[in-house]
């Protein structure tokens, strides 16, 4: 009998428990159902950059790219979670970075430069991809047209052709005795080819002949340079590729040992010893590709973002190097510079 109350009394209790239990987690459901939409997923970012992994201008892309996105509200590590790869290799290397980016499905790619963009296309046509610094996205058949860019990428283009003619009027105008011009470009690419028309198409009138040779081929462009540089009245000019990027120490090496007043496409050159430089400021793209980001991650499509050109450029002269080239630069040309490295 008293076993019989005891059972009795266990079973009223946990039928109690179980009533309270089931309450408790009525109550508690929609407290953890607004606790879920009111914290969205991290957000993933992939980002390919096709350069030795440490490279300063690189990481210096990378710093602004961050910068740009905190200002928006995207902190990595805490709503969104930025997977940067590097790769210096040739291109079935960086192509099998950009297949191991796309494989982690991120929510969104970033491509730097058109030696990046290419492989990411080929590896996805759904995932979203922001370019940088790519040179002729249409040329590349990257995008449709830079208004309407349809497909799945869009972005920032590093220069204008419009602005390539110049190199060879501020190299002109920096030594006025100037007759010849070495001309580095990427034939493999349609902007090497576009570059060096652009600079031909106003050599004749500043009286410059033009000798055109291949970025990946060091020693031809050696034997080039010392050819030309036994005459003393030559110059180098290095036209925008990714190739020349990732060799800008030989160009800067090899201008100075044969004294040749040179231009490039970007300070980095200038900073690295280069004589002049003249072309878009890089570093400004990547923060600009920040609000790309930040649009398309909230729901906008690439094929409606149109491609956007460079805002701002700069004029570098290095006059530590000028000072070594036994070069005088004018007047004229210093005032026109933004930046003067002594």
């Amino acid at each position: 009998m008293i076993a019989d109350q005891v059972t009795s009394m266990g079973e009223t209790m946990r039928r109690r428990e179980l009533v309270l239990l089931l309450i408790t987690t009525a109550l508690a459901w929609p407290w953890a159902l607004h606790a879920q939409q009111s914290s969205p997923a991290i957000r993933r970012i992939g980002v390919l950059v096709p350069l030795r992994e440490g490279d300063a201008r690189g990481l210096a892309g990378i710093a602004a790219l961050h910068d740009g996105l905190r200002q928006l509200g995207w902190i990595d590590g805490r709503n969104v979670i930025i997977e940067v790869h590097w790769s210096n290799g040739g291109s079935a290397d960086v192509q099998r970075a950009a297949a191991e980016l796309v494989a982690l499905r991120p929510d969104l790619l970033v491509a730097v430069s058109a030696t990046a963009t290419g492989p990411m296309l080929q590896a996805t046509h759904t995932l979203p991809i922001v370019f940088v610094n790519v040179a002729d996205p249409v040329g590349a058949g990257f995008v449709e047209s830079l208004a309407r860019p349809g497909g799945n990428a869009t972005g920032f283009t590093s220069f204008d052709y419009a602005v390539v003619g110049k190199w060879l009027d501020i190299l002109k105008q920096t030594v006025p005795t100037l007759r010849r011009v070495v001309v580095v470009r990427d034939p493999t690419i349609a902007t090497g080819i576009g570059q060096f028309g652009a600079i031909q198409a106003i050599a004749t009138s500043l009286g410059i002949a033009l000798s055109p040779v291949g970025v990946g081929d060091a020693s031809d462009i050696e034997r080039v340079i010392s050819s030309l540089a036994r005459n003393g009245d030559a110059g180098l000019i290095v036209t925008r590729s990714a190739t020349a990027l990732t060799q800008r120490k030989l160009f800067v090496e090899l201008a100075s040992k044969y004294k040749l007043p040179a231009i490039y496409f970007e300070r980095a050159f200038a900073t690295d010893g280069g004589l002049m430089s003249y072309g878009s400021e890089f570093v400004d793209n990547y923060r600009r590709a920040a609000a790309y980001v930040n649009r398309i991650l909230k729901g906008e499509k690439p094929a409606d973002l149109p491609v956007q050109t460079p805002t701002k450029y700069l004029f570098v002269i290095n006059l530590k190097t000028a000072k070594q080239l036994e070069l005088t630069v004018p007047a004229s040309v210093l005032a026109i510079a933004d930046e003067v490295l002594e």
